[in-house]
């Protein structure tokens, strides 16, 4: 479990380290790729802390979220279409919703709040 951690504090010491500029013409499709990685990563923690985390399922989630979110983002460019909006959308809630479950996870467990005060009552 501490290896994601390790690995993504190791990336971060790298980063601030080496100075990466990405041409303007590349940021956005930097962007969503991060913002689907992270959706990814975040799907990832949520599997592991239900117990159902499968590595296969992670790897091909992230490959394909990535290629599928910068896909949209050339298609857009190409028709002059903000199509990357619906992915940005698309992932953005997910986000939230996944990190929203790390949340009721790590606090609760597997129980929601309202079936906790329910067993804890006498």
């Amino acid at each position: 479990m501490w290896f994601p951690a390790l690995g993504l504090l190791i990336g971060v010491i790298i980063g601030l380290m080496f100075s990466v500029t990405i041409p303007a013409t590349y940021a956005r499709y930097t962007a969503i790729a991060i913002l689907a990685a992270l959706d990814s990563i975040l799907g990832a923690a949520r599997a592991e802390l239900e117990g159902e985390y499968d590595s296969q399922i992670f790897l091909s989630g992230l490959l394909t979220n990535m290629l599928l979110a910068g896909l949209l983002t050339y298609i857009g460019d190409r028709l002059g279409v903000q199509l990357s909006l619906a992915a940005i959308v698309g992932f953005g809630v997910r986000v939230f919703t996944n990190l929203a479950r790390i949340r009721r996870l790590i606090f609760f467990g597997n129980r929601l709040p309202s079936e906790r005060a329910r067993t804890e009552s006498p």
